[in-house]
């Protein structure tokens, strides 16, 4: 369902649409003008040789997968080539990002001040949210936070000619044609307005920054309207999230893991989260992995994983399954990271929060 992306790069970090969900926004006010006007005003940039017929490739695609004809159209009215979206794919920044300095871009005060005041105002969303689903509060907000600025931000690409465009840049063109299929199927099916299917430059859509694959197999009605609106619909955005880490393997309450010490003489070998690679709190223990003082430590019994980014600085991170259910969304150690600890700034210091489980 998502294509692997480097976790050393910044890119990787804060694009997470190609995981998933996923790995922007299409405007809430419905589209007025017709297909031909949207065409008019849209970019003109001049389409490469071969395009107009990589086009039509993909509509008989799109028709052997059952798309009806009038989607069809109505998807396809104002396709047209978007360098700058190929551009972006080709040149991801090859230069390695600091986990500290990726951090402190991405948790600022502001934020987490932001994210505490959003998880109070939906106190009672986010609770029902969790008896449901079994995903805490903290981090559905720690994830919207990071992947949209609580919706703020959420694209304005036209998704099939920025799918369209990458899938003919080649690289990638299975992925990027299962997800045109995917977004094909979403007008299909009748869950959005081809004219409203906007987003990041990558294909991914809405608060929660779902690839449409992702859409397609987690979106969630959350207040029983009979929609799954994650862009407009705080409800939808918050079940479709908690519905896709439960549906890969979150474990009910616990949490993601924390920094520890390594010995000088660790292997590293014996880093990563391969199921093979898990072994107890207690046996890491008792190769010489400590925590920090005065923190709280998992069950010695649980099972655990070590993590060390590639960040120059020989640290480690002793994981749990909820940070590998994390790196199902979005395959960065940086990411997953970075949501975990967004999630416990969220509870720290904050009276009003719920208590840390």
């Amino acid at each position: 369902m998502k294509s692997a992306v480097s976790a050393l790069t910044l890119f990787s970090c804060l694009f997470a649409g190609y995981l998933h969900a996923t790995p922007q926004l299409p405007d809430p006010t419905p589209a007025t003008s017709s297909p031909a006007a949207a065409a008019q005003q849209a970019p003109q940039t001049a389409q490469p040789d071969g395009f107009s017929e990589f086009v039509e490739k993909l509509k008989r695609e799109a028709r052997q997968q059952g798309i009806r004809e009038s989607t069809v159209n109505q998807a396809f009215a104002t396709i047209h080539f978007v360098e700058h979206v190929v551009k972006s794919d080709q040149n991801q920044p090859e230069q390695k990002v600091l986990l500290d300095d990726y951090l402190n871009r991405v948790i600022t005060p502001e934020k987490v001040a932001e994210a505490r005041t959003q998880m109070r105002t939906h106190q009672q969303i986010l609770r029902r949210t969790e008896q449901r689903y079994g995903v805490q509060p903290q981090y559905l907000v720690a994830l919207w936070a990071l992947e949209s600025r609580f919706g703020k931000v959420q694209g304005d690409e036209d998704i099939f000619s920025a799918l369209t465009s990458l899938a003919f840049e080649g690289r990638r063109e299975a992925f990027f044609t299962k997800e045109l299929i995917a977004a094909l199927k979403m007008v299909d099916e009748g869950h959005i307005e081809a004219s409203q299917m906007k987003g990041s430059w990558a294909g991914a859509m809405g608060q929660n920054q779902f690839m449409p694959s992702s859409y397609l197999r987690y979106g969630a009605d959350g207040d029983g309207d009979g929609k799954m609106d994650i862009w407009n619909n705080i409800n939808d955005v918050f079940a479709s999230s908690a519905n896709y880490l439960a549906s890969e393997g979150w474990k009910r309450g616990g949490e993601w893991g924390q920094q520890v010490t390594l010995p000088a003489d660790f292997d590293t070998a014996l880093a990563g989260t391969k199921t093979a690679q898990r072994k107890t709190v207690a046996q890491w223990q008792a190769l010489g992995v400590t925590f920090p003082q005065n923190t709280r430590q998992p069950d010695g019994q649980q099972n655990a994983w070590i993590v060390i980014p590639d960040d120059g600085q020989n640290r480690g991170f002793m994981a749990l399954q909820n940070f590998r259910t994390l790196m199902t969304w979005n395959r960065s150690y940086y990411f997953a990271i970075s949501i975990g600890m967004m999630a416990d700034a969220i509870m720290r210091n904050d009276d009003n929060a719920p208590a840390k489980k």
